[in-house]
């Protein structure tokens, strides 16, 4: 069988709801708010396949750099270099 190279792939576990976490995201969710310049976290949501940034850069912590329609830029550090990840809020959160 040929191998598959979707967006998802390799994310087994990483992409895995808790027993009790289980089922579609609150509405909540995506209507959340960020200001710019504001510090967020990237937490994927598995239930929400549209505006999923790449799984490696799940749990990594980014600023706010624009507003761009319902998502945001986050601008987050990788090694040495600076990433713009387009996300929607249901794939970030506030940092406390």
């Amino acid at each position: 069988m040929p191998k598959s190279h979707g967006e998802r792939r390799k994310t087994r576990y990483k992409l895995k709801k808790s027993i009790r976490a289980r089922g579609t995201a609150p509405v909540s969710h995506a209507t959340r708010r960020f200001e710019l310049g504001q510090k967020v976290h990237i937490d994927l949501d598995p239930s929400v396949h549209k505006g999923m940034p790449n799984p490696k850069f799940h749990g990594r912590t980014g600023t706010v750099i624009e507003q761009r329609g319902n998502a945001y830029l986050v601008e987050v550090t990788d090694g040495n270099a600076l990433k713009t990840i387009i996300a929607r809020p249901q794939h970030i959160k506030a940092q406390k």
